[in-house]
């Protein structure tokens, strides 16, 4: 059985990202595929234990404990000791190693072990382009624009190394693949990993005699994601802030956590908006389908994105999905979701009202959105999808 080492050394918080997502889920279906260790940061276990990816060889690579440090010297730290530890690592000649992000932490050890050892296969995952810090519509601004600055620098060594020595390239969407197709590495070693769903309990569900009624759901719209720029947090606050000019009582669910958080309760209060949009936190499991069930619509107002999981979880318990046009949702999700024009927040406020008022559409966006799921986002059918790809690597 082929060896694989999973590197994820840049998983912090309790937040689940959609690189986490695709490497724990992978994982899962993996584990009697390959001989899997797994090289992750202290809360990086935690989070997968959560997730139920429990039973797989790991080492723990970082803890928590230089993060009050800051973002720059928690980076720093974290690709160090990645790379200090990894670099003695004995690895065979065919066996494979998955770097589960380009953030340094991850990506830097896998190119170091694959030029100490040309012979092993390297998987690079590579889900999201920075923006660039100095384009007009970079979520990056004010004081995160240094963020955002070293964000896009350090991402670019990372995509020219990615691109030359990696065997194998994981990206989200299809817009993204032809970046890294070379000589050397046809189309076929760039997989479009897209991401997917665990449809077992919404099939449940919706094949019960439990179904909410539209009309008797407790909230209006849900939102389930990291509370960060990227996935245009405060923009949805000001979109709801429209959607309340013309329907006084609607309710809007938030589910997640991120640095947004504090900015977030700010602007609640500031739009007077604490009766009309709810902070849940994190949720996972149950209580998140939970929310799901007492849902109208899934929102999903990324600023930037490669695709994004979040929304297909909604859209599988068939809940139409309104977002952005953003060119790899095109992709990502050419039925069950009403694009907006990028960035038109009116635009966007009135696409939630319209599904609030035309029933046919409303009906028709949930029918498709559920087809979608069902035919393109299952797990079971992605990994194996996955793995007839990456299978070519083995031995």
């Amino acid at each position: 059985m082929t060896k694989l080492y999973i590197i994820a050394n840049w998983m912090q918080g309790t937040a689940l990202s959609g690189g986490d997502r695709i490497f724990i889920e992978l994982s899962k279906r993996w584990e009697h595929r390959f001989n899997i260790s797994l090289f992750i940061s202290s809360e990086g276990w935690e989070i997968c234990k959560r997730e139920g990816l429990q039973n797989v060889e790991h080492s723990i690579l970082s803890s928590s404990r230089l993060n009050r440090y800051g973002y720059f010297v928690n980076y720093l730290y974290r690709t160090c000791i990645s790379v200090i530890k990894l670099s003695k690592l004995k690895i065979g000649k065919n066996h494979i190693v998955y770097s589960s992000s380009d953030f340094w932490p991850d990506a830097v050890p896998a190119f170091v072990i694959k030029l100490r050892n040309p012979e092993v296969k390297w998987i690079a995952a590579f889900y999201l382009f920075a923006p660039k810090p100095f384009q007009a519509s970079s979520p990056y601004k004010g004081g995160k624009w240094i963020i955002g600055l070293f964000y896009w620098l350090t991402q670019l060594p990372i995509y020219w190394i990615v691109k030359r020595y990696a065997d194998v390239v994981f990206v989200t969407s299809e817009p993204d693949k032809g970046k890294f197709v070379t000589p050397k590495r046809n189309s076929d070693k760039v997989i479009v990993i897209r991401g997917g769903v665990n449809i077992e309990p919404s099939e449940k569900y919706l094949n019960s005699e439990k179904i909410i009624q539209v009309e008797q759901r407790k909230y209006d719209a849900c939102f389930v994601g990291r509370f960060h720029y990227q996935k245009g947090i405060l923009e949805l606050i000001e979109i709801w802030r429209l959607v309340c000019c013309e329907k006084l009582d609607a309710r809007l669910a938030m589910v997640g956590t991120g640095p947004l958080e504090v900015k977030a309760n700010e602007k609640i209060d500031r739009l007077r908006l604490r009766a009309n949009i709810v902070l849940l936190g994190f949720k996972n499991g149950e209580e998140k389908y939970d929310i799901f069930k007492q849902s109208k619509m899934i929102l999903h107002p990324a600023m930037y994105d490669s695709g994004g999981m979040a929304a297909a979880e909604g859209m599988a318990w068939k809940l139409p999905g309104v977002g952005f046009d953003l060119e790899s949702l095109r992709t990502y999700y050419p039925k069950g979701m009403i694009k907006t024009k990028c960035f038109d927040l009116q635009e966007f406020a009135n696409n939630i009202l319209e599904l609030f008022k035309n029933k046919d559409l409303y009906n028709q966006r949930s029918k498709e959105a559920l087809d979608l799921i069902r035919e393109e986002w299952d797990w079971n059918k992605r990994a194996d999808f996955i793995y007839s790809k990456v299978c070519t690597l083995d031995g």
